[in-house]
């Protein structure tokens, strides 16, 4: 089965970092990111030790509904690219634990597919709950449940403005590239 690993949406990136509200009406927060631990939901990429991040509030859903979660995430303050992609980044193997759930089209948690499982898992995670045709996506999310990425299946997913999108992709995998020095870092991408 194809799937699409999608970060957060460009143009809701792009009025967050010009000062627009978040999902509680605030401006994000500009800060410095301290250790390894900051990854962007854009790009899904970590932020270096030391670099400009945005903290803020970001409610994952379209529209208001009882399963519309909110909580805190991190973003580059300069342009980064949207990650795209029919696999995971590689540092969610290090998400120790994570937390995986699908949702139905009308935007509500599936429980039978909730789990909670080691990053090195999450691929095979993945393909389990999209064996449930009644899952329309999935939600990967930190042990603090902080939102990390959406995953969709490739032939189903939807464009910003609710159109239907075909596209073929390949079965989900991790990527094989972490670079040394992240390697060893237990925390890695735990917010």
């Amino acid at each position: 089965m194809g799937i699409l690993v999608l970060g957060m949406d460009t143009d809701c990136v792009t009025s967050l970092r010009q000062g627009g509200p978040d999902a509680n009406g605030q401006p994000a927060v500009r800060t410095v990111a301290q250790g390894s631990s900051n990854p962007c939901r854009h790009c899904l990429r970590l932020i270096a030790d030391g670099e400009q991040k945005l903290v803020l509030a970001h409610r994952p859903f379209s529209r208001l509904q009882p399963y519309a979660e909110v909580g805190p995430i991190f973003l580059h303050e300069k342009d980064c690219e949207r990650y795209e992609s029919d696999r995971l980044p590689a540092w969610f193997a290090h998400l120790q634990p994570a937390v995986i759930r699908g949702y139905s089209r009308d935007d509500w948690i599936l429980y039978e597919t909730g789990d909670v499982v080691h990053g090195n898992e999450l691929s095979a995670a993945c393909d389990r709950i999209f064996r449930n045709p009644d899952v329309s996506y999935i939600h990967i999310r930190s042990k603090f449940n902080c939102f990390q990425c959406r995953v969709e299946r490739a032939s189903q997913r939807s464009a910003p403005c609710g159109q239907a999108l075909t596209q073929t992709r390949m079965p989900i995998q991790m990527t094989a590239s972490v670079d040394a020095e992240t390697m060893g870092d237990s925390t890695l991408g735990q917010n």
